[in-house]
C-alpha cells in the first residue's frame, strides 16, 4: 500500500480559502417587463360575479340557465355561488321563486335588509 502524501503547511503551502467570482450582472431571463398593477383592471372572477350579481338584480332575477351563460360556469358551481357567495358571504337576501314555464328564477330581494356580516361565534 501507498501512503498519501500530505501537503506541508509551510507558509507558501498553506491552504487557502476559496475566492468567490466577481459578481456578475445578472442578464434577465426573459424579455418581458413586469406590468404595473392597474387598479382599473379587475380580476376575471369578479367580473364574473359582478355579471352574476347585476342578472340577479334585475327586477325579474335571472334562470340558472342564464347564469351560466353569462360566467361559463357549471350549474353546480352557479348555485354554489348563490348559497356560499351571495348569501353567506355578501349577507344578500336571495329570493327563488318559478315562473310561468316552471323554470327557477333567481333574484334579489331589495327590500330586505343584508343579514349582518360579522357573527358571534360561540
Amino acid at each position: 500500500m501507498t501512503a498519501k502524501r500530505r501537503k506541508s503547511l509551510e507558509p507558501g503551502n498553506a491552504p487557502t480559502k476559496r475566492t468567490t467570482p466577481a459578481e456578475k450582472p445578472v442578464a434577465a431571463k426573459s424579455t418581458r417587463h413586469p406590468k404595473a398593477a392597474d387598479p382599473a383592471i379587475e380580476p376575471a372572477i369578479a367580473s364574473k360575479q359582478q355579471r352574476c350579481l347585476d342578472l340577479l338584480a334585475r327586477r325579474d332575477g335571472a334562470t340558472l340557465a342564464e347564469l351560466v351563460a353569462a360566467t361559463e360556469w357549471q350549474p353546480h358551481s352557479v348555485r354554489g355561488f348563490l348559497s356560499g357567495t351571495v348569501k353567506k358571504k355578501l349577507g344578500l337576501t336571495l329570493v327563488s321563486s318559478r315562473d310561468d314555464n316552471g323554470n327557477r328564477r333567481y333574484r334579489l330581494d331589495g327590500m330586505a335588509k343584508p343579514v349582518a356580516q360579522s357573527r358571534a361565534r360561540g
